[in-house]
């Protein structure tokens, strides 16, 4: 019966092939970008441990700041889908553009973080060797800072149409080039100096700054330059950023806060010293390996719910959202299943070079925590996809809430009194970030059942079209 009922729903409208054929380049491209961490990780591991122990605050902060800006730019998706759903074609090219537009604000903002970066890090307290190497990690990643951002409106372009296999192909290609620079550049290998951690980041910033080229160069090819207006919609349309910004910006301030939130966990946590920080930086970096592939599910439901809301077909976007949770979980389910049985095969390769004692010390640390992640991740499954569907339709503001309130009411202020006033164990510390993910996914779930995202837009309704006001309000009931 279980069986007759998945082949039932592989061939449907909103079944799981509709979903699989949007969402395989994105688990592709999004499981690319998480072996490009593990790598560079995993080579810092090896160089030092005071490299992978800097490596993940740093980068992880300056992530934190640009997904602020990659939020609100990548929401760009979900205008295309919206509009390619409704037929408007025509305005694809101005909604890109717009986003083009905004990304270029993270210019000067990024650069006027970095004479703050010692204050920065000097205040989190952390050993000063450590110290010494986020604050240089940081600096060059904040100097290549737009480079992503811009990537993340252009990739929402394709997102939003569908056409998944070319942010594949330009973020597998972005993957390879970090990786090999990461391999000349760290180790000072085939005659290139041996930068270390400057070297892992100038290995960033030059993958991004090729991901971004490569889009440009897709998305001004005669296919997409003609049928998507990109030359005529190349001018700056103050209304149309303004309707971007209205709901765009909702959505990257609740990345933001939920970046925020686990950047301010890791900061505390290097306070118990160097092993339990670089424990807890591998054992997130593992969890990237089975989250980022559930991201990729996360888009393709955005884009089906924008495309079906857009197409007045909201049960559609509604039967596309379940299929999406049901793959999903099972995914989970089986990687779940691995941390827990075999945790040291994913902890081996970041012991194969450096200190064994070290090691040993960090490994105990890390089965353990894959044990939290293995629970928490089934949860996260609800968290990422019913929080993209309702992101698809525009509910932004009600995700951003979600997480200003849940995000420090149960996971910043908690591990703060954990770690800083009452100094318990690291495991604690995770207890609350375990507690966080679990919460997360009821309230999405529940506010998905609701149904209030099935009537609402992001785009003018074909009959506003003309009009010369553009209120930017979702039309809801």
């Amino acid at each position: 019966m279980i069986f007759r009922k998945i082949i039932n729903r592989w061939g449907i409208k909103g079944g799981y092939r509709e979903v699989l054929v949007i969402a395989v380049p994105l688990i592709f491209s999004t499981g690319a970008l998480s072996i490009q961490q593990f790598v560079d990780r995993m080579f810092l591991t090896w160089y030092s441990p005071e490299s992978i122990a800097a490596a993940v605050p740093a980068g992880i902060l300056n992530f934190t700041i640009l997904s602020l800006f990659i939020g609100t730019a990548s929401y760009v998706g979900t205008f295309v889908a919206q509009y390619c759903g409704s037929g408007q074609y025509h305005k694809i090219g101005e909604i890109v553009w717009q986003g083009v537009f905004f990304s270029l604000c993270v210019i000067p903002i990024m650069l006027a973080f970095i004479p703050l970066s010692g204050l920065i890090f000097g205040s989190i307290g952390h050993e000063p060797d450590i110290m010494e190497l986020e604050i240089r990690y940081f600096m060059i990643l904040c100097l290549g800072g737009v480079f992503p951002v811009v990537s993340a409106a252009l990739g929402g372009m394709f997102s939003g149409l569908g056409s998944t296999w070319i942010v594949m192909w330009v973020n597998l290609t972005g993957t390879l080039i970090n990786i090999v620079l990461d391999y000349f550049l760290i180790f000072g290998n085939f005659g290139f100096p041996e930068l270390g951690m400057s070297g892992a980041a100038i290995a960033t910033v030059i993958a991004g700054i090729a991901a971004m080229l490569l889009y440009f160069v897709v998305i001004f090819s005669k296919n997409y330059r003609r049928k998507y207006n990109i030359v005529g919609g190349l001018r700056f349309r103050r209304l149309l950023l303004y309707r971007l910004v209205k709901f765009g910006l909702p959505n990257g301030v609740q990345f933001f806060l939920d970046m925020l939130g686990f950047t301010i966990f890791i900061l505390l946590v290097g306070r118990y010293g160097k092993i339990e920080l670089a424990a807890t930086n591998i054992a997130f970096n593992i969890n990237m390996l089975a989250f980022m592939p559930m991201i990729g599910f996360g888009i393709a439901t955005s884009v089906l719910v924008g495309q079906n809301l857009g197409n007045g077909k909201p049960e559609q976007a509604e039967f596309a959202t379940w299929s999406a949770t049901q793959m999903t979980f099972v995914y989970m389910i089986s990687i779940s299943i691995c941390y827990l049985v075999i945790p040291r095969f994913f902890l081996m390769p970041f012991g194969i070079e450096g200190d064994p004692e070290v090691y040993d010390q960090i490994i105990d640390y890390g089965i353990v925590l894959l044990r939290f992640i293995a629970f928490y991740s089934l949860f996260d499954t609800f968290t990422i996809i019913f929080a993209s569907a309702i992101k698809g339709a525009g509910d932004t503001r009600f995700v951003m809430k979600a997480i200003v309130i849940y995000s420090w009411g149960v996971l910043v202020i908690p591990t703060y009194l954990v770690v800083v006033v009452f100094e318990w164990h690291l495991y604690v510390a995770w207890i609350f970030a375990t507690a966080y993910v679990t919460l997360l996914a009821f309230i999405f779930l529940f506010r998905f059942l609701q149904g209030k995202w099935k009537t609402m837009l992001v785009i003018e309704r074909r009959d506003e079209e003309n009009l010369s006001g553009i209120s930017g309000v979702a039309v809801s009931n």
